[in-house]
């Protein structure tokens, strides 16, 4: 796949490599995380509220970002070796 000339959804729809898939279910995490802060049912303390807030732009931002990490015909290929090698 040619990466200088991809737009932003072929960016996005190209396959994403293993450490940024975890990385990618981190920052979900995180922005779940965040959300369930600020919208809990019960007061809480300024501190934890302005913590939420950014669990969420965090996790948001590391979503974004990994999501836009494409796999490369090198990475393919490493992949395939390492996989071969495992019983």
């Amino acid at each position: 796949m040619k990466k200088d000339s991809l737009n932003l959804v072929e960016r996005v729809t190209a396959p994403t490599p293993k450490w940024f898939k975890i990385i990618r279910n981190i920052g979900i995490t995180l922005t779940a995380v965040g959300g369930a802060i600020l919208t809990a049912p019960i007061a809480l303390p300024a501190t934890i509220v302005t913590v939420g807030g950014y669990l969420i732009l965090g996790g948001t931002v590391a979503t974004a970002i990994s999501q836009t990490a494409m796999q490369t015909d090198n990475d393919n290929e490493a992949e395939q070796k390492e996989n071969s090698k495992q019983p």
